[in-house]
């Protein structure tokens, strides 16, 4: 079944540092990298890696970069029919601080992200109705969001709505509408305003978006795995250990390996099970869409 990922486009500037300089320093850094990513690109794919058929919607601006970002589409077979180019605007970039503990530092610019509109989501109506599942993120204007999560209600479509970066200005009870609710914990704590230093807290906070109708939610969980809540019930799926690299896109690959886990028919627990061992083992690489396995190296780690 056809995924549609409807979201951001960037390209990413990553620089690996022992330290990230303070105010008014310069440093030497060990390394430079650029990579195709943006949280929307990135889920495609890593989706689509995984052998998912995907339908990425985006924007990108009339630069070198949206040339790349569009060809690394291609390579990876993720259909781009709905990945135009915004003539006087600059494509998304984010710059990326990787330091010694692996731990990351990004900046997001988004640039032609902005111009995807809800009028955007009408004109696909007819292949977006193809497609058994939605991925939303929150690097696109808030109004495209509400309007993807009402076409997906409308037509019978499951959404997944991953919260992120953390928004205060979104309207929970517009999340609270989607199938699969899937932030982390900081981006949890911004969006309840409850504290989430253990799970029991975690578990709370998030059982306040349930109380308000929504049906799954999913908090990553880093190198402890994902915590999911639906009614009364609470699942805690652990990661395996790794030694980490780079952790930068983790969440993403997490969350392109279980939409299409579910495409694929799996059951929620069985796609989150997966879906935690594809964050893992995407840490053990350098980069974003380049640290995602195949289908068949990811059956080969595993095995």
């Amino acid at each position: 079944m056809k995924i549609a990922v409807i979201g951001s486009c960037m390209v990413d500037l990553i620089a690996y540092t022992d330290t990230v300089p303070k105010a008014g320093e310069t440093l030497v850094a060990n390394e430079f990298a650029m990579g195709c990513g943006g949280k929307g690109a990135n889920q495609a794919v890593a989706a689509s890696k995984l052998g998912a058929d995907v339908l990425m919607m985006g924007r990108v601006g009339d630069d070198a970069f949206a040339d790349k970002t569009l060809a690394n589409f291609q390579e990876y077979g993720v259909s781009i029919e709905h990945v135009t180019k915004v003539p006087g605007v600059s494509s998304g970039v984010a710059p990326i601080w990787v330091d010694a503990d692996s731990q990351n530092r990004i900046l997001i610019i988004p640039g032609a992200n902005m111009h995807l509109l809800p009028s955007d989501i009408d004109a696909a109506a007819d292949q977006l109705k193809q497609c058994s599942m939605i991925i939303l993120q929150l690097e696109i204007p808030l109004e495209t969001v509400y309007a993807a999560i009402e076409f997906g209600n409308s037509n019978g479509i499951p959404v997944l709505l991953n919260p992120a970066p953390a928004s205060t200005e979104l309207d929970i009870d517009y999340a609270c509408r989607c199938d699969y609710f899937v932030p982390n914990e900081t981006e949890l704590e911004i969006l309840t305003g409850m504290p989430v230093e253990n799970e029991d807290q975690i578990a709370a906070a998030a059982s306040s978006l349930l109380a308000k109708g929504l049906k799954n939610l999913i908090v990553t969980l880093g190198e402890k795995g994902a915590l999911w809540m639906h009614g009364d019930e609470r699942t805690h799926v652990t990661a395996p250990t790794v030694s980490a690299v780079d952790t930068t896109g983790a969440g993403d690959g997490f969350i392109g390996c279980f939409a299409a886990q579910l495409a694929a028919g799996a059951d929620v627990e069985t796609a989150l099970g997966r879906a935690v061992s594809y964050a893992s083992h995407s840490v053990t690489g350098k980069g974003t869409q380049t640290s995602y396995a195949t289908a068949d190296e990811f059956a080969q780690w595993q095995s």
